[in-house]
């Protein structure tokens, strides 16, 4: 809408429930979108403009439901992880280290604040979700903003409709304690395997084949309402080697291929000896 309010113009359609907009400086901005009918799973998307994002019931004018006339989302969401996405917003702080910059997802369902690694192939976003290692908030979380002088993250939630968390409303502030985050900031995925970046250095005698489990599954998007996991199976770790950088991992998976889900459990070592355990969600759609 121009200022003046004087003219509209429409960006792109396909959204079934939309929860909140993160601006990026090109003009494109993050959005995510709740799970439901045409809507197989919950979505983050990197939205462009004249863009489809699924849902045949919004308002659009498309008529074809194939997955190749819709836009992929950078994720699709499964419900373990959070059954209502909320908002999406940058790290605005340098206090918080190597998390500065990193892309933030806000979880309406689950009171849970994640980090989303992604990449941009070809004009395709790709990536997924580890939670921060917090404990769950007693409110879904839905709006949050980095203050410019603390450099904390103030967020604020409720809970209204379906939600694990269901105190009636929170005013949170989440502040970086100096400590390791020990957090995944870069997923990329190649033929035959993929990339982890972490925020800190990671023991090289931690790093084995053994201490990764990976799955990956399906999806049927459909007029029905949401999707089961389809063929959901493991994924055989051939190798697992610590990076020239000392904070990333690069897991070889010699049957990898596209895939909506994806799940990659780690527990690995600080140099100090600190446990780094997590647990990634994440989609690919394209191999490099």
């Amino acid at each position: 809408m121009t200022k003046d309010g004087t003219k509209t113009e429409l960006l792109a359609t396909g959204f079934r429930a939309a929860n909140g907009v993160c601006l990026n400086p090109d003009g494109t901005f993050f959005v995510t979108d709740q799970e439901g009918f045409w809507t197989p799973k919950n979505r983050i998307n990197l939205v462009t403009k004249g863009g489809f994002y699924g849902n045949m019931w919004g308002y659009t004018d498309i008529t074809d439901t194939s997955d190749s006339a819709m836009k992929q989302p950078l994720c699709w969401i499964t419900n373990e992880f959070d059954r209502s996405p909320a908002e999406l917003l940058r790290v605005e702080s340098a206090k918080w280290g190597a998390l500065n910059g990193s892309l933030l997802n806000l979880s309406y369902g689950a009171g849970k604040i994640f980090v989303v690694p992604h990449e941009i192939v070809n004009g395709q976003a790709q990536g997924g979700m580890c939670a921060l290692p917090l404990p769950a908030f007693p409110t879904g979380v839905m709006r949050g903003r980095f203050h410019p002088q603390d450099g904390a993250l103030y967020a604020c939630g409720m809970f209204a409709w379906a939600g694990n968390q269901t105190q009636p409303g929170g005013f949170y502030r989440i502040r970086a304690t100096g400590k390791p985050a020990d957090m995944p900031i870069g997923l990329k995925a190649f033929a035959g395997g993929v990339d982890i970046a972490f925020t800190d250095a990671i023991a090289a005698k931690s790093v084995d084949a053994k201490i990764f489990e990976v799955k990956v599954w399906g999806l049927k998007r459909s007029q029905n309402y949401g999707s089961k996991h389809v063929d959901e199976h493991a994924l055989a770790v051939a190798k697992a080697a610590l990076q020239p950088d000392g904070k990333s991992v690069r897991l070889t998976l010699p049957d990898l291929s596209p895939t909506r889900g994806m799940e990659i459990k780690y527990r690995l070592e600080g140099g100090d000896g600190r446990a780094i355990t997590g647990v990634i969600h994440n989609s690919i759609h394209v191999l490099k």
